[in-house]
């Protein structure tokens, strides 16, 4: 065997003994909301999957922008991994003079885990029934009223404000560093309201504690059968969901990407995974390889004409 022969077959062996260590995955969120709760599923099928320990790390703040920047510049072995969010590209369109990262370019796409849609939900604060009473309440105190977000600039942000704008109202913005501030908040009254992912508000909706309006999808969600969409209850043309999936550091060898695809495909595709994701408010989802990372190029296009029309900035 010659030299190159010899560096290939070796190459290819130690790509094949991926994972030799822990793998590390970060959320750019706080514990407890949706991005956190399907990393830790993953994470959790991963390590028995693969012998090795899967390590949810929690590097919330900056909109994400802390975590992506530390997995786009983490060496590209397959030990340090993202579980972002829509909001992931999203970043461009608000941060692009800040961040020292390409949102697409930056990254290996994996595959996508889950998706949810968007529902929005009132607190104790602001004791309405209907989206037609809420958008009364809304346009009776025009920029008093207020929403929570997981951050500036996140799904929620960007979902909220395509909202006001299709309505012609004006709201109060109140970013958080994760979804479950925000909720925790929203039930103790101190924020009125939220487009939040039905992931993220589900087990509060369901013991009433929150009351959800509506839900941004195109038929009604089999876990909120009650719940009107947006177009059932009047407001047309409005619709948002939100996806989580993995993603590696660019130029990942791709026999560490293709272990990777096929876990987070038979994770996706699990009924165990399918089942928790449903009691969750989320479907389980994969999309992989080339087809992820076309749906991230779309999408970072479409976020920065929707932020340039509605002027969208982070606060």
């Amino acid at each position: 065997m010659g030299t190159t022969g010899l560096f290939v077959t070796l190459s290819a062996q130690a790509q094949s003994t991926w994972p030799a260590k822990p793998v590390h995955v970060l959320v750019g969120f706080s514990a407890g909301g949706p991005t956190d709760v399907v990393a830790r599923a993953f994470a959790d099928y991963a390590s028995r999957t693969l012998g090795q320990p899967f390590v949810v790390d929690n590097k919330a703040g900056a909109n994400t922008i802390l975590a992506a920047e530390a997995v786009a510049s983490a060496p590209a072995d397959g030990y340090t991994l993202l579980l972002g969010a829509t909001n992931h590209t999203m970043i461009p369109a608000l941060y692009s003079q800040r961040v020292k990262f390409d949102a697409v370019r930056s990254f290996a796409p994996v595959c996508s885990l889950a998706v949810s849609p968007t529902v929005l939900v009132v607190g104790p604060s602001m004791p309405v029934k209907t989206l037609g009473d809420f958008l009364k309440e809304v346009k009776a105190a025009p920029g008093k009223r207020t929403y929570g977000t997981p951050g500036s600039g996140s799904s929620g942000h960007f979902a909220s404000e395509q909202f006001t704008r299709l309505t012609g109202t004006s709201m109060n913005h109140i970013p958080y560093k994760g979804a479950a501030q925000a909720t925790t908040d929203m039930i103790g009254g101190q924020v009125d309201s939220s487009f939040a992912t039905l992931g993220s508000v589900l087990p509060q909706v369901q013991a009433g504690k929150l009351n959800a309006l509506a839900v941004a999808a195109p038929k009604r969600s089999a876990l909120l059968p009650n719940v009107p969409t947006f177009e059932e209850a009047g407001v047309k043309r409005y619709s948002a969901d939100a996806w989580y999936g993995l993603l590696a550091p660019a130029n990942t060898p791709e026999a560490t990407l293709a272990v990777l695809r096929r876990v987070a495909t038979e994770f996706a595709q699990s009924p165990a995974t399918a089942e928790k994701f449903r009691l969750l408010g989320m479907e389980a989802q994969s999309t992989c390889a080339e087809a992820f990372g076309a749906q991230l190029t779309r999408e970072v296009k479409a976020y920065g004409e929707l932020a340039r029309a509605l002027d969208l900035k982070p606060e």
